[in-house]
């Protein structure tokens, strides 16, 4: 598996059966394809519409049928579409169980930073800083890295933020850490990836857990 699958398989696990749950633009998206057998979510895409599906096959694409960003994805049976009114009040509204963004930076405190980098051109804040402040859990999926090698994960953020406090989880590749009150806790670890290394390319201060385990998918 590469980066990006070990990262939506291992947040697909965070899904229980009944919840109500936004996926957000680019990564997070590639939830939808793997959601447990066993389970049954509803998924909630900020542009208009409740059923969201997998990705359709190459070839099968709808043009009418995209989510946030403008990807091909497909409805499930019972889908239903509406305004965006409808749809921010069900962010806004603590309608939902649980969100999974990608982020720029994030920090020990919970911290988020993911909408916007000083200086660059973007299209907009999106639905981001609503899903953060609505939903009862947030969990950011992303590389451990930035491209360039630099750390995402640090003491404290140096982008402007889309919300204070507001993360529970972070999963990437290499781990799996909860966001609490006395800091970072790392959980689980990728596969074949040590505890050295994850400090290594993490700024943020690390308690590791005294159940720490490998990643299960």
């Amino acid at each position: 598996m590469d980066a990006r699958e070990i990262i939506v398989r291992r947040v697909a696990k965070e899904l229980i059966d009944g919840y109500v749950v936004n996926l957000g633009i680019g990564m997070p998206t590639l939830v939808a394809n793997y959601i447990p057998a066993n389970v049954e979510v509803e998924l909630h895409s900020e542009n208009g519409f409740m059923g969201l599906g997998p990705v359709p096959n190459v070839g099968e694409e709808n043009k009418d049928i995209v989510n946030a960003g403008g990807q091909p994805v497909t409805i499930i049976p019972g889908g239903a579409s509406f305004d965006s009114s409808m749809s921010f009040l069900i962010a806004r509204g603590g309608h939902l169980d649980l969100t999974v963004l990608g982020a720029l930076e994030v920090d020990q405190e919970g911290n988020l930073a993911n909408w916007t980098i000083p200086g660059k051109m973007v299209p907009g804040m999106g639905g981001a800083m609503d899903l953060v402040v609505g939903a009862k859990k947030v969990i950011i999926a992303m590389e451990h890295l930035a491209k360039n090698g630099q750390f995402k994960i640090l003491k404290k953020c140096s982008l402007p933020l889309t919300g204070a406090h507001v993360v529970d989880l972070i999963v990437t590749e290499m781990a799996v850490m909860e966001v609490t009150s006395d800091g970072l806790v790392l959980k689980e670890l990728g596969p074949e990836v040590t505890v050295e290394e994850v400090l290594k390319s993490t700024d943020a201060e690390l308690t590791i857990s005294s159940d720490l385990k490998v990643m299960e998918f």
